[in-house]
């Protein structure tokens, strides 16, 4: 049988906020089980496959971020190569389009409102009563700490809305804040392969300053079933198949879907999960 011929693209650094070692580890893990599986498997970064004039490989698997890059695999999957996490997922998973999707298909979401960061959000913040809201940048992943940010009051939020102007964030998502307990998960389409488990028990967290806000980990349960499902079907209306995220749990056992990624480092399951991911590009490219 001939080697089916794959690229590979990287992601870029910068898209790895406190995580660039897990996100090696897991691309380099993966590459390594395709290999096995007859792949002849070509690397390069984001930057690299820019430059890039001519693909000769008819399937690209990739966790790049960069915009440009995302635009240039929708071509490139308009043309008819085999790419997945899909540009079209990548792009869904930005905050701006994976709330308007999630929420359009009826997924448990925090309400939510998009607002300019050119204007003051006063309006929107009165909607959202408690303890606070939170706000993130619309255009994209969080790359800064201050990407994702709690707020107690509207100055608070107003400096924030202007803080992103400047740096040329032309909106931001506001959403309610939920009291409950933050469920990391992990989860491969096409296959069963789900984890879940509370990262504050375990100081896996990107920015960990936002346990200050809920508190200890209370432990409410809850149906892993129904976030199982919830997180798969959640996947699949973005169009990613290699996909983490988190939810909210509140005392009563509800849960709310906060944050959708592709193709996350899946640091504490990295073993289990490989050979999972591998098959479910392999299969893909094999369809």
């Amino acid at each position: 049988m001939d080697k089916l011929k794959v690229l590979g693209v990287k992601r870029g650094s910068r898209f790895s906020p406190n995580h660039v070692v897990n996100d090696d580890s897991i691309f380099s893990l993966v590459t390594a089980a395709l290999r096995e599986k007859n792949c002849e498997v070509t690397l390069c970064r984001e930057d690299e496959f820019l430059a890039l004039e001519n693909i000769e490989q008819p399937f690209i698997f990739t966790m790049a971020r960069e915009k440009q890059v995302v635009a240039k695999l929708k071509k490139l999957e308009a043309e008819g190569k085999r790419i997945i996490n899909s540009g079209h997922g990548i792009e869904n998973c930005f905050r701006h389009n994976m709330t308007t999707t999630l929420v359009g298909n009826n997924i448990p979401y925090p309400k939510s409102y998009i607002v300019s960061t050119s204007e003051p959000g006063n309006a929107v913040f009165e909607k959202l009563t408690g303890k606070g809201f939170w706000i993130k940048r619309g255009d994209f992943h969080a790359i800064h700490k201050e990407d994702v940010t709690f707020v107690e009051s509207i100055q608070q939020g107003n400096n924030i809305l202007n803080e992103f102007a400047l740096r040329d964030i032309p909106d931001a998502v506001v959403s309610e804040h939920l009291f409950g307990d933050l469920v990391k998960f992990y989860g491969v389409s096409g296959t069963d392969f789900f984890f879940s488990f509370y990262p504050y028990d375990h100081n896996h967290l990107k920015y960990s300053e936002h346990e200050s806000v809920n508190g200890q980990t209370a432990h409410y349960p809850f149906d892993k079933n129904k976030l199982q499902e919830t997180a798969f079907r959640s996947a699949e209306v973005l169009n990613i198949h290699v996909f983490g995220g988190d939810a909210i749990v509140d005392k009563n056992g509800n849960f709310h879907i906060i944050d959708m990624n592709d193709w996350p480092s899946f640091a504490p399951c990295r073993e289990e999960a490989v050979p999972q991911i591998a098959a479910c590009i392999y299969n893909y490219f094999n369809a």
